[in-house]
């Protein structure tokens, strides 16, 4: 049985629903496996009409397994293996499938959210909230980090199931490398604006007076600043390795010290 197409499966929107309760059944045993198998099975429902619903139950036992993975790129297995499932592939290749994407999604969801792009909303958000933006700072916070992460979500089970067996050619798209590429120089840019920022914010709120070059003006100088040295970093690539780097800050923080006096 072979089935092409985005609307050949009616229960594709169920699915795209049932991603956001990926680990409400976590476990050791199978991390997100049951996730995993009650996100799919809108997508297996048409074999419930063959083989007097065999395939069907076998499949939902397989997908139930272990799996561990990134929770927002776990979708893209999830679309791969559905597809898989419904094109008939042999269950070996399925599990080997399953077991092939977990470390590079896994992978692929750290750095793309855990070390990117959640730090930088963070920094974001209390970069306004420092600048007197309010509730309104955390709002921009809850508005990027949710529209990207539910965005990927989307987007990854429609090319897992295009992809199919073949969910390789989704992995290496070229808007995730440029995203990869891009989102850890944002954040630490990002949190290396937010660190001054707050604490002229929390130390205001404290009572105490601070020197008057510590102004947001300054603060934002200090912004392009940083800007303009992660670019000049960007520039030496490799040679700029930590030992150089901690050294020129370790010398900047002694210079700055004497003069200080």
């Amino acid at each position: 049985m072979v089935l092409t197409g985005l609307r050949a499966v009616p229960g594709f929107a169920f699915a795209t629903a049932r991603l956001f309760g990926l680990q409400s059944a976590w476990s050791y045993e199978r991390m997100l496996g049951i996730g995993v198998a009650h996100a799919m099975e809108p997508l297996l429902r048409p074999l419930r009409d063959v083989d007097g619903g065999v395939r069907y139950r076998d499949a939902l036992v397989r997908e139930a397994q272990f799996f561990n993975a990134h929770p927002y790129v776990t979708s893209i297995a999830i679309g791969a293996a559905a597809r898989a499932e419904l094109d008939g592939e042999a269950p070996e290749r399925i599990e080997r499938l399953r077991q092939a994407l977990c470390g590079p999604l896994g992978a692929l969801g750290d750095r793309l959210m855990w070390a990117g792009w959640l730090p930088a909303c963070s920094a974001i958000g209390l970069i306004l909230v420092a600048c007197g933006a309010g509730g309104w700072g955390v709002a921009a916070f809850l508005v990027l980090y949710n529209v990207v992460h539910v965005v990927l979500r989307v987007w990854g089970l429609r090319a897992g199931w295009r992809a199919g067996m073949r969910v390789a050619a989704a992995l290496a798209h070229p808007v995730l490398h440029r995203a990869l590429e891009v989102v850890g120089p944002v954040a630490a840019l990002a949190v290396g604006c937010a660190l001054p920022m707050v604490l002229v914010w929390a130390t205001h709120g404290a009572g105490l007076h601070l020197p008057w070059w510590l102004t947001w003006r300054h603060l934002v100088a200090a912004g392009v600043g940083a800007g303009a040295f992660a670019l000049l970093a960007a520039r030496l690539g490799t040679r700029l390795t930590g030992l150089r780097l901690a050294t020129v800050v370790l010398a900047v923080a002694a210079v700055g010290g004497m003069l200080w006096r």
